[in-house]
């Protein structure tokens, strides 16, 4: 079975495509709690559309056996003390439900994507299409928590015609543990899905110092996340210094 997702600082590392793997990972460690490795293309369309990025200079993991990549690097932080999760894209589920596998032998979380906005992932169905197609999303949490792995979904807020506390409720019924918001300009969205559900959530989104972290955590954000300067020591430290602050055993002293 599933347990609810928990770490300590609640302070995670969000994936960075091409980049995120345990060598990144291991390096954070001394300032998050969690580190989303990540993200990978698990089926055919989805490695295809990572190829076009690649041919357009993004940086993508593109190994010959995805789950073997997931298990390799997730073997590689066996010693690190930090949760290790996955984020992972897919157009199709059973390779969802695969890499849960290999996740939950691994004591790790498995992340879904469903907030990429390339036009090759959204092209195929990956990414933030699945925002909009909910059905296809809760079937992917539903076929991975299964399997007994930690099971969320990384979204995005700002989506023309998506409702993302409406979303939220439909992931929870359908299995999923947490949810990490990248709330883009909309705060305030991480309160609505707070009220929405059980979720552990996680809140994204320039989390950079003292103020960011307390908006966050003042709109009920169980966990903060750091995205593009998650290598940068300098902001770690004062992310991590602002999380002990709100969300760390002082706060709730």
């Amino acid at each position: 079975m599933s347990s609810t997702p928990s770490f300590v600082p609640p302070l995670a590392l969000a994936s960075l495509s091409g980049e995120a793997d345990a060598d990144w990972a291991r390096a954070g460690a001394a300032y998050a709690g969690a580190a989303f490795l990540g993200g990978i293309a698990l089926d055919a369309d989805a490695r295809a559309a990572a190829r076009e990025l690649v041919d357009r200079d993004r940086n993508e993991f593109l190994p010959d056996d995805p789950l073997a990549f997931i298990d390799r690097e997730l073997e590689a932080l066996a010693e690190t003390p930090i949760q290790p999760a996955f984020n992972v894209r897919s157009a199709t589920v059973e390779p969802v439900a695969e890499a849960a596998r290999v996740c939950r032998d691994r004591d790790a979380y498995l992340e879904i994507n469903a907030h990429c906005r390339q036009d090759e992932l959204r092209a195929v169905g990956c990414g933030e299409t699945l925002l909009r197609d909910g059905e296809r999303l809760a079937e992917a949490v539903d076929r991975a928590a299964e399997t007994g792995a930690t099971v969320g979904v990384k979204v995005r807020a700002e989506v023309p015609g998506v409702d993302l506390p409406e979303l939220a409720r439909g992931l929870e019924a359908a299995g999923a543990d947490f949810v990490h918001v990248d709330a883009m300009d909309s705060e305030s969205v991480v309160a609505d899905v707070v009220d929405a559900t059980e979720l552990f959530v996680i809140a994204n989104n320039g989390v950079r110092d003292d103020e960011t972290v307390r908006e966050y955590v003042d709109y009920g954000a169980d966990a903060v996340s750091v995205g593009r300067p998650s290598d940068n020591p300098v902001v770690l430290e004062r992310v991590r210094e602002a999380v002990d602050r709100r969300l760390g055993l002082a706060a709730t002293e």
